[in-house]
C-alpha cells in the first residue's frame, strides 16, 4: 500500500540510525562476527577441549561432566548443579578408567590445556591440531582456553576503565569550575607517562596474576574516556531539553545519568572499543614478559613466550598465538572504525 501524499517519514533516534549505519559496513560485521565467534568460543570452550567426555555411560550411569563444565561459566551456576562422582574428582582420569563396556562421546580435541604428555614439541597432527609444546601439552587446547582471559582482561579492565572515566569526566564536564581543573590536571599528568612502562612500573611491585594484570589496566586506561566524557557533556550543557529539565527542577544526578549520559556515550563506546583491543594486546605482552597470566594457566602471551623459547626446534608454535592475538585486535579496531563512522553525522548517508 502507498503511503499518503502527505505523510511525514517516521523519526528514528540517534542511536537507531547509527545501528542502521553500523549493519551497512561490512568491515565492522566482519569484525564485529568474529568478536562473536571468540565469545562462543569461550563460553563452549569445555565441548571443544576438555579431558573428559562430554557424554558418558560409566559403570551403567549417565554422566555429562564437559556439559556441567559449560552450565559453570554461567555466574553462581557452579553452586546449583554439580559433576556427578567419579567426575567430579580431581584425580579421576576419564581417559584412563573407561573401560570396553563403557561409552562416550570426546570432545573435538579430548586434552585439557594444562594436560601434560611425553609427547613433546610434537609438530601439527590429526592428533594435535597445533602441535604440542615443551611439556607435551596440546597447544589447541592452550589456544581455545586462552580466549577466555583475552576475553577476560578485555571487558573487565575496560569496565573498570569505563567506570572511572565516566565518574570523573561527568562531573568535570557538568560541574565545571575548580571541579573542572583539578580533574583535567590530574587526567594531563596521567597521560605523560606512557601507558605500557606505566602498567608495566605498578606491577613490579605486585604479585603475577590475571586479577592484578587487570585491575591495573584499567585503573590507568580511564584517562581518554574522561575526556571524551567531559567533552560532550560540556557540549550538551547549553541543549534545550537540559535547559528545560533544569527549568522544571530536575536535580543534578537526574540530569547527568537521565538526561546528559545516554546523548553523551556514543564516542564513548567508540574509545572503549579501541581500549579493548588495546587491553588484549598489553595482556600478551606482559604475560611474554612475565608479568600477566603464569604457567601453567594458558593465555596468548605465555603461549607465545613459550613458542619464542622454542623458536629454532619448534617454529610452528609461534603461528597460532600470533594469528590469533592479530585477528583479536584488528577485530576489535574494525569494530571501533564502524562504530565512529555510524554516529558521526557528517559520514551519514540518511
Amino acid at each position: 500500500m502507498s503511503k499518503p501524499p502527505n505523510a511525514h517519514p517516521i523519526g528514528r533516534s540517534l542511536w537507531r540510525i547509527a545501528m542502521d549505519s553500523y549493519l551497512r559496513n561490512y568491515r565492522g560485521m566482519i569484525g564485529l562476527g568474529f568478536i562473536a565467534l571468540m565469545m562462543a568460543i569461550a563460553f563452549f570452550s569445555p565441548l571443544i577441549a576438555n579431558r573428559q567426555p562430554i557424554f558418558a555411560i560409566y559403570q551403567g550411569k549417565w554422566h555429562f561432566p564437559a556439559v556441567v563444565d559449560v552450565i559453570h561459566n554461567v555466574p553462581l551456576m557452579k553452586y546449583v548443579i554439580q559433576k556427578t562422582p567419579p567426575f567430579s574428582q580431581v584425580t579421576f582420569d576419564a581417559k584412563t578408567a573407561l573401560s570396553e563396556n563403557d561409552f562416550a562421546l570426546w570432545p573435538m580435541i579430548p586434552y585439557g590445556p594444562t594436560e601434560t604428555s611425553p609427547y613433546t614439541l610434537r609438530p601439527p597432527s590429526t592428533a594435535h591440531w597445533f602441535g604440542t609444546d615443551q611439556n607435551g601439552r596440546d597447544l589447541a587446547a592452550r589456544m581455545v582456553y586462552g580466549t577466555i582471559v583475552s576475553l577476560q582482561v578485555g571487558f573487565v579492565s575496560m569496565g573498570i576503565a569505563a567506570m572511572i572515566g565516566v565518574l570523573l569526566g561527568s562531573l568535570a564536564g557538568y560541574y565545571g569550575g575548580w571541579t573542572d581543573i583539578v580533574i583535567s590536571r590530574v587526567i594531563e599528568i596521567i597521560q605523560c607517562f606512557p601507558t605500557f612502562f606505566l602498567i608495566l612500573a605498578i606491577l613490579a611491585w605486585l604479585e603475577p596474576s590475571i586479577v592484578n594484570v587487570m585491575m591495573v589496566i584499567g585503573l590507568t586506561s580511564w584517562t581518554s574516556i574522561a575526556r571524551y566524557t567531559r567533552g560532550e557533556l560540556i557540549r550538551l550543557q547549553s541543549s534545550d531539553y537540559i535547559l528545560g529539565a533544569r527549568a522544571l527542577g530536575c536535580n543534578h544526578a537526574r540530569i547527568i545519568l537521565v538526561h546528559l549520559l545516554p546523548n553523551a556515550m556514543a564516542p564513548v563506546l567508540v574509545t572503549i572499543t579501541f581500549g579493548i583491543a588495546y587491553a588484549i594486546l598489553a595482556e600478551a605482552g606482559l604475560s611474554w614478559l612475565g608479568f600477566g597470566v603464569q604457567q601453567p594457566s594458558p593465555s596468548w602471551g605465555n603461549i607465545l613466550r613459550d613458542a619464542y623459547d622454542q623458536l629454532k626446534s619448534a617454529s610452528f608454535m609461534v603461528y597460532p598465538p600470533c594469528i590469533a592475538i592479530f585477528l583479536a585486535v584488528l577485530s576489535y579496531n574494525l569494530v571501533g572504525d564502524a562504530l565512529r563512522d555510524a554516529i558521526d553525522p557528517r559520514l551519514s548517508q540518511d
